[in-house]
């Protein structure tokens, strides 16, 4: 019986732990420490898409692009694969883009992080003008419009 006792508590004690490391992820504006776009940084580039890559981060598989401006090469993270498809678009080696976005350093390595995107005479919005994601929802479960 104390075995019982004891296993159930060390249970619940350890749920109780995980609950409280994992809750600020989940609470309003979570994200806002951890936001990777800064506004304050935001730029545009024009170029042509030299390589398309998509990057698993957890169970989200995000694509970035490789894009030369100029004789300048820089990343450019977009979002998650499955929201761009949605919006019914695809990138390819050679595509001319405009992208807007923000520069951002991590861990060293310099990255582009698009805020809209256009191509083809389309322009698909990934984050609103403070960074916010598209397709993170929210009250109205916002949709990123094609223009």
């Amino acid at each position: 019986m104390k075995a019982a006792i004891r296993y159930f508590a060390l249970t619940v004690g350890a749920l109780l732990l995980l609950g409280i490391v994992l809750l600020p992820a989940q609470t309003r504006g979570a994200g806002k420490n951890m936001r990777m776009y800064d506004p304050a940084t935001e730029t545009s580039i024009k170029g042509t898409v030299e390589n398309v890559t998509q990057v698993n981060r957890g169970r989200m598989t995000g694509t970035h692009l490789t894009v030369n401006a100029g004789g300048n090469t820089t990343e450019v993270v977009l979002g998650p694969a499955g929201f761009i498809a949605d919006r019914g678009f695809t990138f390819q080696k050679g595509d001319a883009v405009d992208v807007v976005g923000s520069k951002v350093t991590m861990a060293g390595a310099s990255y582009f992080i698009a805020r809209e995107i256009t191509t083809n005479g389309k322009t698909l919005t990934l984050r609103d003008k403070n960074g916010r994601a598209e397709w993170a929802g929210g009250p109205a479960g916002r949709r990123a419009p094609v223009k």
